[in-house]
């Protein structure tokens, strides 16, 4: 009796195979989403802040989304008061009060950037209202508007 091998049949798990290998190591290896949040401590919070879209431009509203916690518990701080305001090298304001999302510690507040260029951004947030406000500074560069020229 002669045996003859199926080509098809040696070949087709070797490929099945090496294909799974190559798909599952291709999509293990992918770069995680970058974190574009920014990290800021008061005396009691620890907060994370994340526009979108990022980096922000001018004249399009910029969501921001605010996750605040306790920094000596890790707990996420509900039911807290707060706003997130900027002021531009100009002159220009823009400010919102931080609306409780549907996240646990998580508040979101939009603004408007009139201009490009260095914006001075702060939060002010307070655990409930018989609470001082504690307050978290940084420099937020906002880019031209879409379709415009710097």
């Amino acid at each position: 009796m002669r045996f003859r091998a199926n080509p098809r049949g040696v070949r087709a798990p070797l490929v099945w195979w090496l294909l799974a290998v190559v798909l599952t190591f291709g999509t293990s290896c992918r770069p995680e989403p970058e974190d574009l949040s920014s990290r800021l401590w008061t005396e009691d919070f620890s907060l994370r802040v994340l526009p979108t879209p990022a980096p922000p431009h001018a004249r399009e509203p910029v969501k921001y989304k605010v996750v605040v916690r306790d920094t000596k518990t890790g707990q996420p701080i509900e039911g807290g008061e707060g706003r997130i305001f900027a002021t531009s090298i100009d002159g220009a304001n823009t400010w919102e009060p931080l609306l409780a999302g549907p996240e646990l510690g998580t508040y979101y507040a939009t603004l408007s950037f009139i201009t490009a260029g260095q914006w001075a951004v702060a939060i002010q947030f307070r655990r409930d209202s018989t609470r001082t406000l504690q307050r978290v500074d940084w420099m937020q560069e906002v880019f031209p508007a879409r379709g415009e020229k710097k």
